[in-house]
């Protein structure tokens, strides 16, 4: 037993499909489906039900996920461990990033972090925050970039870089774009562009509208600001964005406060606690990109 067919295990596993599990380790699916094989007839059982489509674990891949995962776990600590002592950070890390979302800190914090430490391997993926909260949760994911409506989501650490109010954006001559006061019943009398449900935009708007038992009628639905505000400007439904998100597009569009949703839309990094040197040493150069002052 090969503590790379363990890894293509827990791939395949985590996956449920071979050929998505063979892009995640940088093999073809020829050879993840071989050391599967070979790791079967080692062990004398089948690990997964194949179709084709999906892998599921069988009972005895079930029984097996949990610790192989900890064999992995227990042979990256062992490296860590000596690279603590030799001052040499190894390992993987995987970062996750809201779709649509653009952050240069964060880049630089990653390529600060290669640059000190270019033995860790970083992997970099997209997906909506619910997703990435349930990845960091499960321990799949090190470090994600969130966009969310509570400060610290249940069982993670939280650092908030941005906190924005809720705004409307509208072409000019929009009826909106003539108030200088907006509620959320004015917005809701409208068909409306806004961010897909597992986005934290999406989670501030929805918990405002319920508070007041308000239905809105969502027109379109967008992951990218610059895609709802495209939408938007061609008049094809009024977009509900955060404050920075509709700056970027002042010269088309009209923003306003929505009066009464007081809840902010905060961008978060989340994290478990940090057990790994990599994780720890991520976090430092985080923290530092996002507390540096704008040069401009």
């Amino acid at each position: 037993m090969e503590m790379r067919q363990l890894e293509y295990f827990v791939a395949v596993a985590e996956e449920r499909n071979f050929t998505r599990a063979a892009e995640r380790v940088h093999i073809s699916q020829s050879g993840v489906s071989a050391q599967i094989r070979r790791l079967e007839r080692e062990l004398g059982a089948e690990l997964f039900h194949r179709s084709a489509r999906t892998a599921t674990l069988t009972v005895a891949g079930k029984a097996a996920l949990e610790h192989a995962r900890a064999a992995l776990a227990a042979a990256e600590a062992v490296g860590q461990a000596v690279g603590e002592v030799t001052d040499l950070i190894r390992g993987r890390l995987t970062v996750g990033m809201v779709i649509g979302c653009t952050v240069t800190p964060l880049f630089d914090a990653l390529a600060a972090f290669h640059r000190a430490h270019p033995g860790v391997e970083i992997s970099l993926l997209e997906d909506n925050s619910d997703r990435l909260v349930e990845g960091v949760r499960a321990g799949t994911i090190d470090l994600a970039l969130i966009g969310t409506a509570t400060a610290t989501p249940d069982g993670l650490n939280a650092l908030t870089i941005i906190s924005e109010r809720l705004v409307t954006a509208v072409p000019a001559g929009h009826p909106l774009a003539e108030q200088r006061r907006v509620t959320l019943r004015d917005l809701t009398a409208h068909p409306l562009v806004c961010m897909p449900p597992g986005t934290g935009l999406r989670a501030v708007f929805d918990h405002a509208c319920a508070a007041q038992s308000l239905q809105p009628a969502i027109a379109l639905q967008a992951s990218s600001a610059d895609a709802i505000a495209d939408l938007a400007a061609r008049g094809l439904g009024v977009a509900v964005l955060s404050e920075s998100m509709a700056a970027n597009h002042r010269d088309r569009l009209t923003a306003r406060t929505i009066d009464d949703v007081e809840t902010s839309a905060l961008l978060a990094l989340v994290w478990k606690s940090p057990h790994s040197p990599a994780l720890r040493e991520l976090l430092l150069h985080s923290r530092q990109a996002f507390t540096e002052p704008d040069p401009t």
